[in-house]
């Protein structure tokens, strides 16, 4: 059913009722926050992007009220909190993360072909003493 409605300058614009369009003086659960521009809330069926979220974890570390923002962008607080404390773990976690020196590195990788070729000796020279024929101990292929 559609409906018309004339705003403050005069202009009709058609609605259709029961569409994106909550009776007057009613709010969202998330506060009728509406989509803008600069970064608002979304339209309904958009999804927000770790670029958006984490602009609106930044803006929480940053010190703004989690009920300002909420209010804001439509989102409620128990959400917010949640992608606050996911990046606050997220930002512990790289932290904790030590920086490799290549020279440590590449002396992890001599050593860890060292091991690999020892083990490789080890197991050729078991062959070795097991073998029968011309190539086992002590005999020479004259």
């Amino acid at each position: 059913m559609r409906s018309k409605r004339c705003d403050e300058e005069g202009s009709f614009s058609a609605q259709i009722s029961g569409v994106g369009v909550a009776p007057e003086g009613a709010r969202s659960a998330t506060g009728g926050a509406t989509s803008t521009p600069d970064g608002g809330a979304l339209l309904e069926g958009q999804r927000w992007s770790t670029r958006r979220k984490l602009a609106v974890v930044q803006r929480l570390v940053a010190g703004e009220s989690l009920e300002i923002v909420s209010r804001e962008i439509g989102v409620p607080i128990y959400q917010l909190e949640e992608w606050r404390e996911k990046a606050l773990l997220g930002m512990e976690e790289a932290l904790k993360a030590h920086a490799q020196d290549p020279a440590e590195r590449k002396l992890a990788e001599a050593q860890r072909r060292i091991g690999e070729l020892t083990m490789e000796n080890e197991l050729l020279r078991e062959r070795c003493r097991r073998a029968v024929g011309p190539l086992a101990r002590g005999k020479s292929a004259k």
